[in-house]
């Protein structure tokens, strides 16, 4: 094998993703809390999060952003939650962007899933959060 690679192949690496449906695709947020969870699952693997971005069916609208929350064993791995911005559908056009602080999610560690903050018109439905990253 040529360019310096010793011989041996290079493995290429793909991002992958946990898909959680937080609700059905149009029942509204009934509230936002930063204490009870909306969704809570046991990490499968461990993992190592390099994006969270978080869609809805139904966009939020008012002033209020729809805001979500990640937690693993009781806290947070973000030190800027995932909004979604008035009239879109996806966080990954938020104006301002989540800010992961603990990427190293440990195998069989509680994740929790909080919706912090509703949108003002309380519309926004069918949320979904993935969580993108890699298996350790």
């Amino acid at each position: 094998m040529s360019g310096g690679m010793g011989g041996g192949a290079v493995a290429e690496i793909f991002p992958e993703m946990v898909s959680i449906a937080m609700g059905d695709e149009t029942t509204v947020l009934a509230a936002a809390s930063t204490t009870v969870p909306l969704v809570t699952f046991n990490m499968p693997y461990g993992f190592t999060l390099e994006d969270v971005i978080v869609s809805s069916v139904v966009a939020p609208t008012g002033a209020a952003l729809v805001t979500v929350d990640v937690h693993e064993n009781g806290t947070t791995v973000l030190s800027t939650k995932v909004t979604i911005d008035a009239s879109e559908k996806t966080s990954a056009t938020a104006a301002t962007q989540p800010v992961i602080s603990d990427s190293a999610l440990a195998v069989n560690s509680l994740i929790e899933i909080f919706v912090d903050q509703i949108d003002t018109d309380n519309v926004a439905a069918g949320l979904k959060i993935y969580l993108i990253g890699n298996q350790t």
